[in-house]
């Protein structure tokens, strides 16, 4: 039986309230542990207290799709 390391965190949040600032500093926190992570803004809004969705990926195989 094989291992699958392969993690997704979702966050919904409303924009102009740190978020972005948050998952930045999530992906870099896992990145700096030695492994690789990718993020993705899905609809970013541009008017404060509109919502934005932001996905970070984590997978011991790098970038794939």
């Amino acid at each position: 039986m094989s291992n699958v390391n392969d993690v997704v965190v979702k966050i919904g949040t409303v924009n102009g309230t740190g978020s972005a600032s948050a998952n930045g500093l999530l992906m870099k926190s896992i990145f700096r542990m030695g492994i690789p992570v990718v993020g993705k803004n899905f609809f970013p809004s541009n008017i404060q207290g509109l919502p934005t969705w932001y996905e970070v990926r984590v997978t011991g195989d790098g970038y794939h799709c």
